[in-house]
């Protein structure tokens, strides 16, 4: 993909709980998983799949930083069947001519805007021929598009905001998360049907507030304008003790969704 990868992306993409995979589990329930595709591997989605009895898998990723990663992370487990491929799903050969029975896309559809800018409205129609039974959507509400109206909505708000300030000024696209609605709308117009949709409440702790902070500071190394560089870290480090005290003090930031939903293509 047209962009170079930094040894922190993952970072940058959320990591699912293990509750939205006992989720995705539930909803398999007794049906084979059989080959599977993660769309938008990371090394959270990837050990959760290689976990599973899947005949085969194949992991696609946009970075080769973070290839690298995902490999390491499943390096013991990796059979000869199951592959990592570098790649940009904008591209029409990529796995052209291939199909699975399961497609995870775990937050996928907001970190393709770092690769593929505006191409969000096609991904489903992308996705839509490699899909043999079960397609699963993990996502993440916007937590940056309104006005906040709660100490903890606020300091999520600011946080985001700060990290894709430091995004762009670094040459970098940030992501970019959908709400489940859009989900659901553009599953159907690209040939799905919904089987289920749930949204999961978060609470974001100390490690999430940290790698958000942490993952700025490269960013900000790379300007010329050093005063701006200098008054955003002592931003990003006041946005930290004030998100590490709330945490503290309420023992997590409770704000915003996840959620998954499950598709099938019609017609199968």
């Amino acid at each position: 993909m047209a962009r170079v990868a930094h040894s922190d992306e993952a970072k940058r993409a959320p990591q699912s709980p293990p509750q939205l995979f006992r989720f995705v589990e539930e909803l398999q329930g007794d049906l084979p998983w059989g080959s599977v595709l993660d769309a938008g591997t990371g090394t959270g989605s990837i050990r959760w799949v290689s976990s599973l009895p899947t005949a085969r898998w194949t992991a696609v990723t946009g970075a080769e930083g973070h290839a690298v990663q995902v490999s390491d992370a499943v390096a013991a487990v990796r059979r000869r069947q199951d592959r990592i491929v570098l790649g940009n799903w904008a591209d029409p050969a990529l796995l052209a001519g291939e199909c699975y029975d399961t497609v995870l896309a775990d937050y996928l559809l907001g970190a393709i805007e770092g690769f593929a800018p505006y191409f969000q409205p096609r991904l489903f129609a992308r996705l839509r021929p490699l899909v043999g039974h079960r397609l699963y959507v993990v996502g993440l509400e916007p937590y940056v598009s309104h006005e906040p109206n709660s100490p903890a909505a606020r300091i999520i708000w600011e946080i985001g905001r700060f990290r894709d300030a430091c995004l762009l000024l670094a040459g970098e696209r940030p992501y970019r998360e959908y709400p489940v609605q859009w989900v659901i709308d553009h599953l159907y117009a690209s040939g799905f049907r919904v089987v289920a949709a749930r949204r999961f409440a978060i609470r974001y702790k100390a490690r999430f507030v940290n790698s958000q902070i942490d993952m700025c500071a490269p960013r900000l190394a790379t300007l010329s304008d050093r005063t701006l560089a200098d008054a955003l870290s002592a931003r990003g480090e006041a946005l930290r003790n004030r998100a590490l005290d709330l945490i503290d003090r309420e023992g997590g930031i409770r704000h915003g969704f996840d959620h998954v939903v499950a598709a099938e293509p019609i017609g199968t």
